[in-house]
């Protein structure tokens, strides 16, 4: 799964799951963990914007938490085209698209 259409795809299918939800289903809590669902897709974006500074061999930034849950499919879309931009190799494509999946099984 590490070649780009992994991530791609992971992103795609997690984007088409939530991506008609409105606040209150944001706001719900996730099946695992104890947080909302907004946190962690929030904190799957975080982490894919810290593969992203670490292949550029930038510094880890903090990613915004918008006050508008409904943006996050579109941060999601955005840290990973930026991952992919970025010339990942395989491995952190991977490891990227692994999380993606992962947070969608746990919504």
């Amino acid at each position: 799964m590490g070649e780009p259409g992994g991530l791609g795809q992971a992103v795609e299918l997690l984007v088409r799951q939530v991506g008609h939800w409105q606040q209150p289903r944001w706001a719900a809590p996730a099946e695992t963990g104890n947080v909302s669902r907004a946190d962690l897709v929030h904190r799957l974006v975080q982490e894919i914007a810290n593969l992203v500074a670490d292949v550029e061999g930038l510094p880890r930034r903090t990613v915004p938490r918008l006050d508008n849950d409904l943006a996050l499919p579109d941060q999601l879309r955005v840290v990973a085209a930026d991952l992919l931009a970025a010339g990942a190799p395989a491995d952190v494509l991977a490891r990227a698209a692994d999380e993606v999946t992962a947070t969608r099984a746990a919504l």
